[in-house]
């Protein structure tokens, strides 16, 4: 399974404390929206798959450094993979330490037509600020746009905006970026000003709310494809839409 044709679903959720069972609501999210899917495998030192029968009783004990081991379906020829790791204050945005999940799925058309509601499960059981779901290749375009870069000034590609790193921006609630599917909490949606009647009609109809008041919002009906004019134009006019996400501007 090359990269170019991944689903890359990543969300940002406040600090996990202790124990903390938002690591295995991430994983049991997945597996409910993937009827079938079981996360049940870790990867060794020796980079082999090993079976896990006890793998909730696992993924808590193995809890550190704010995150959790990746683990899989162990299934090399299909894989899926699901991780969580901690951020530091010292880099999180308004200072604040994070957690993050970052998991990665075959971009077929299973996961495709399933791929809102997993990021919505990821993203309402770890009680997540906000997170995406974007194609790998989209994925890669959209990270040139994080500003500034060791090499200098940014160089985002295909005409889009500069965004400031993650410790500038001013509160957790504020999006970094824009995906294929955006998962936006009641809190993110306020900070950015989504929705609005009239200028968010046409975002609407690819909308959904989900049971804690957030926002699953879609920006194409195809998976983000940023070679198609469409798309790129879909993206440009999210971002132009909404200063605030990337610290571009505040409210």
């Amino acid at each position: 399974m090359t990269p170019q044709n991944r689903l890359v679903l990543t969300v940002y959720a406040p600090a996990l404390a202790g124990d903390d069972k938002r690591t295995l609501a991430a994983v049991h999210g997945m597996e409910k929206a993937l009827p079938g899917l079981r996360l049940e495998w870790r990867v060794t030192g020796g980079r082999r798959l090993a079976a896990l029968p006890d793998r909730d009783s696992w993924l808590v004990e193995k809890i550190k450094d704010g995150g959790f081991p990746l683990v899989c379906n162990g299934d090399e020829s299909y894989p899926v993979t699901v991780m969580g790791r901690g951020s530091s204050g010292l880099f999180g945005p308004g200072g604040q330490a994070l957690f993050e999940v970052h998991a990665k799925l075959p971009l077929d058309a299973t996961v495709i037509a399933a791929a809102a509601e997993l990021l919505e499960r990821v993203a309402e059981g770890t009680r997540a600020f906000w997170g995406r779901a974007t194609p790998h290749d989209a994925a890669v375009d959209i990270a040139y746009q994080t500003a500034p870069t060791l090499e200098g000034p940014p160089s985002p590609r295909r005409g889009l905006p500069a965004l400031k790193v993650f410790e500038h921006i001013r509160s957790p609630e504020i999006p970094y970026y824009l995906g294929w599917l955006n998962y936006w909490s009641a809190a993110a949606a306020q900070a950015i000003g989504f929705p609005d009647s009239a200028r968010d009609a046409e975002l609407l109809t690819r909308a959904r709310r989900t049971a804690s008041g957030g926002w699953v919002v879609q920006l194409t009906d195809a998976p983000l494809d940023l070679d198609n004019p469409a798309h790129l134009d879909a993206l440009l006019r999210a971002y132009e839409r909404f200063p605030e996400i990337g610290g571009r501007s505040a409210r």
